[in-house]
């Protein structure tokens, strides 16, 4: 019960089966070594204890290559551990472990720092060009998920790059910004598609790139949006400290910058149960949005979402992880309801956190209705989280209705 998750893996019954991908050994030696419960181990992996009970007893294949992914992160497996096949061998390794990865080049960073000869001179209105089709870029993103533009971003992230030689003074300050924010871009799509070590990278280059361009608000953020990650890994502790670096190490960042730090300490705290902390740093982040919104010139231009409706639905998830049912169901509701139907990632997002708010109220033929209307959405543009959310909800009607618990699972299952 004391063993790390590291140290879980040494355990030679446990690497030899996550080796062979033998899921249903993996899970019933993950849970004899660890004492969880299916449920409980359901919740890690994104599966409703029904499922976790099937792939334990065979009567489920793990196919998926999601599926497989969720598993691996969420039991924190070392990639290492993961035998790659012979070519015709049945079980495929994971693809994001078994195939180069997602993040940054080797290379990438010399090739924008190098005093490589230009070939071509650059100006103002070819960066203008670019900052607007970035920006079109992040608005795609928000309706068709991240998926379909990560190829795309990083060619355009190749062409910011191409440009550096041939910048000069200002010129050149603007490339290496423009380089961060893609990069920044790029992480979030990483983050989003549970790809962690891919979206570190980026989020390390893009802060490195944004010290260099002196663009303190993009090193803040790399700083919120890593707190991010460690929130979505149930880090609430480490949250917290990211979020406070991104608040000390850029002074002179934008009001909005600040407040996004500010909700996401605050959510750390949330997770680790500090109901005090966490309302207090939501009472400042609120302020904070109150004065960035009075002058929103001042905000960079990837803060486009932040206001608000985005503020009352953060209230919401710090309800929802302090238990406090009945205020995340009237927050996540309210911030719904104001939600332009655009940002239909985010909208399933948090219909899914609704659904498990509705659940933990005792609201269950609510959750039901919420929770299966959001699985087309969360299968089609919402996968790991959304698809993982709906599950823990899942779970928990399970626990208290179980009824309206199957209902759910039935409807997950035509999309698993």
């Amino acid at each position: 019960m004391g063993e790390s998750r590291l140290d879980l893996w040494s355990h030679p019954r446990l690497s030899a089966a996550l080796a062979g991908q033998d899921w249903g050994e993996v899970f019933r030696t993950y849970r004899k070594l660890t004492g969880l419960s299916q449920t409980k181990l359901g919740e890690r992996v994104g599966l409703a204890q029904p499922d976790v009970s099937d792939v334990e007893r065979g009567r489920r294949r793990v196919t998926s290559i999601e599926v497989r992914q969720r598993i691996v992160a969420g039991l924190g497996a070392p990639a290492h551990h993961l035998r790659v096949p012979a070519p015709g061998e049945p079980n495929s390794p994971v693809s994001a472990l078994a195939l180069p990865g997602p993040g940054p080049d080797e290379d990438l960073l010399a090739r924008v720092t190098s005093a490589a000869e230009a070939r071509t001179r650059v100006d103002a209105a070819t960066l203008d060009w670019l900052d607007r089709l970035l920006a079109e870029h992040r608005r795609a993103e928000d309706v068709i998920g991240a998926r379909p533009l990560v190829d795309v971003m990083r060619r355009q992230l190749r062409t910011v790059v191409a440009l550096y030689a041939g910048a000069r003074g200002p010129l050149a300050d603007r490339v290496v910004r423009l380089a961060a924010e893609h990069a920044q871009f790029l992480a979030w799509m990483a983050q989003d598609q549970a790809q962690t070590a891919a979206a570190l990278a980026w989020y390390d280059r893009s802060h490195e790139w944004a010290l260099e361009a002196k663009d303190v608000d993009m090193a803040a953020t790399t700083l919120s949006m890593k707190a991010h990650m460690s929130w979505s890994g149930g880090r609430g502790s480490r949250c917290v400290r990211l979020a406070e670096a991104a608040r000390w190490s850029a002074p002179g960042t934008s009001l909005g910058v600040q407040g996004m730090a500010a909700q996401m300490a605050a959510r750390g705290h949330a997770l680790d149960g500090a109901a005090d902390d966490a309302h207090r740093l939501l009472d400042e982040a609120q302020s904070l949005i109150g004065r960035a919104a009075e002058r929103p010139e001042d905000e960079p231009v990837w803060m486009y979402f932040y206001g608000e409706t985005w503020f009352a639905l953060q209230r919401g998830m710090a309800s929802l992880h302090l238990r406090e049912w009945h205020a995340a169901v009237d927050q996540l509701a309210s911030g719904l309801d104001a939600l332009p139907d655009e940002y239909r990632r985010d909208k399933t997002w948090y219909r899914a956190c609704l659904a498990h708010a509705l659940a933990g109220a005792g609201e269950s033929a609510q959750s039901v209705t919420v929770a299966t209307a959001s699985v087309r959405d969360a299968a089609a543009v919402g996968r790991p989280h959304s698809w993982n959310e709906l599950h823990r909800a899942a779970a928990l009607l399970m626990r208290r209705s179980p009824s309206h618990g199957r209902q759910v699972v039935s409807a997950l299952r035509e999309f698993d």
